[in-house]
């Protein structure tokens, strides 16, 4: 899992993106939010600080989730992650 942690990290931070991040706290968000969801697609917000905004476009399935794009809005700038890009 740390690998899979790690880059969620890197594709946040190759975004542009400086303040401080745990890929694990990410993916626990992620599946905090997608608990007892039906199969889908979603636009899921998360106030990931007090001042920055995380919207993710997940797609659900029914043994995992695929995280499209994430879109982070905070003072400093907005900020897309293309997770599903090389």
């Amino acid at each position: 899992m740390n690998e899979l942690y790690e880059m969620i990290e890197q594709k946040i931070q190759s975004s542009g993106y400086r303040r401080p991040l745990s890929g694990r706290d990410v993916y626990n968000d992620i599946c905090d939010q997608i608990d007892g969801k039906e199969n889908g697609d979603y636009l899921l917000l998360s106030k990931f600080e007090e001042d920055v905004t995380f919207e993710y476009h997940i797609t659900i399935m029914d043994e995992e989730f695929n995280l499209g794009v994430l879109t982070i809005t905070a003072p400093e700038g907005t900020y897309s992650v293309d997770f599903d890009a090389e």
